[in-house]
């Protein structure tokens, strides 16, 4: 008889269903996690209100034959409940959480470690069922184990730490250095604790929301601006003698893209973090003449270890952005409606055993 389980699972856009799912079995070189905690990411929001994006329905992800109806869920730890034939790095018991990139063998982007350029993009939990369940399988390369020192609560927030430290080493910022913020969302609020991490003595935040913008001086920012205020780039250069050294775009905009490029310094440094939903003009003039580099990045590589490094040792303190933890049961309307209506709310864990 097949065995079943209770799991979030997406079926269109506002269509999220807890029901019963097959329990997956362990393939080679695959592993079986018995989730404990999961975060809700602003992508499974994006699926949530606006799906499909990433999640393949007119035909299967490449890499793995999914497709259609998928358990949604990709920030997430877990102990390993079973190891697949050929698995070496973990064992049944290890504490874990997932680095959730699929990696294409084929393409030419793995063998120099850039797997994160590999093509074509998959996460767990978007091209594959995820950590939304009491059980997933994930490949053996996705599995990092952590300390009995960390909670299963922080290491739900390894993944989204890893966008926010990724950014922040793509950016070159420096000891000392300055860099403003777009966006107090849960990136954005991550990138105020890997810019200080990175020893940045001047961490602005620019949000519209008071709210996130309280929680962003919360966890360390030194400055804040709400982003309705007329001439925000003015007040930057003010707080920073002419200008930010780093500009990270989590929030993904015209305005936040526009008003973070006019608050560098010239030869400054923009990565854009956030998924834009709309394309942005540019001015590209400007960018050559005031020496602005603009960089673009996608989730992170080769960096889990030392992210779990700076969460276990107190350096980045990310159980800060933790607003609140529900049951699976109540995953839509405490968990993905609440995110939607609420600016108060900024990481939402579901403890999957509650």
């Amino acid at each position: 008889m097949t065995q079943t389980m209770k799991a979030a699972r997406w079926h269109a856009a506002k269509d999220i269903r807890i029901e019963q799912a097959e329990i997956p079995v362990t393939g080679k070189k695959q592993v079986k996690i018995e989730v404990q905690f999961a975060g809700i990411c602003g992508s499974d929001l994006h699926e949530y209100t606006h799906g499909p994006m990433l999640i393949p329905v007119e035909k299967p992800y490449s890499l793995n034959g999914h497709q259609g109806v998928t358990t949604l869920g990709h920030e997430f730890s877990g102990i390993v409940a079973e190891v697949g034939e050929g698995v070496t790095n973990v064992k049944a018991g290890d504490r874990v959480v997932i680095e959730p990139l699929f990696k294409n063998p084929d393409s030419p982007f793995i063998a120099n470690g850039e797997y994160n350029l590999s093509e074509p993009l998959g996460f767990v939990g978007l091209t594959s069922n995820g950590g939304f369940a009491k059980y997933t399988v994930v490949e053996d390369y996705m599995v990092h184990k952590i300390p009995d020192t960390m909670s299963f609560e922080q290491g739900a927030l390894v993944e989204p730490a890893a966008v926010a430290v990724y950014a922040v080493l793509q950016s070159g910022l420096s000891l000392g250095q300055s860099c403003i913020i777009y966006g107090a969302g849960p990136i954005g609020l991550l990138c105020v604790q890997a810019a200080i991490a990175a020893g940045s003595s001047n961490v602005i935040v620019v949000d519209i929301a008071e709210k996130r913008l309280e929680k962003a001086k919360e966890v360390g920012a030194t400055h804040i601006i709400n982003g309705k205020d007329t001439d925000v780039p003015a007040k930057v250069k003010e707080l920073t003698n002419g200008g930010a050294d780093v500009f990270l775009d989590a929030a993904g905009v015209q305005a936040s893209f526009d008003g973070g490029i006019q608050s560098l310094r010239n030869g400054g440094t923009a990565v854009l973090v956030a998924l834009f939903g709309k394309t942005v003009t540019h001015d590209a003039f400007a960018q050559v003449v005031r020496e602005i580099t603009i960089k673009g990045i996608i989730a992170y590589r080769n960096i889990f270890p030392q992210v779990i490094s700076l969460i276990d040792s107190g350096r980045m303190p990310v159980e800060k952005l933790v607003t609140q933890k529900i049951t699976l049961d109540n995953i839509v309307t405490d968990g993905f409606e609440a995110l939607v209506s609420n600016p108060s709310q900024v990481k939402i864990l579901v403890d999957i055993n509650g």
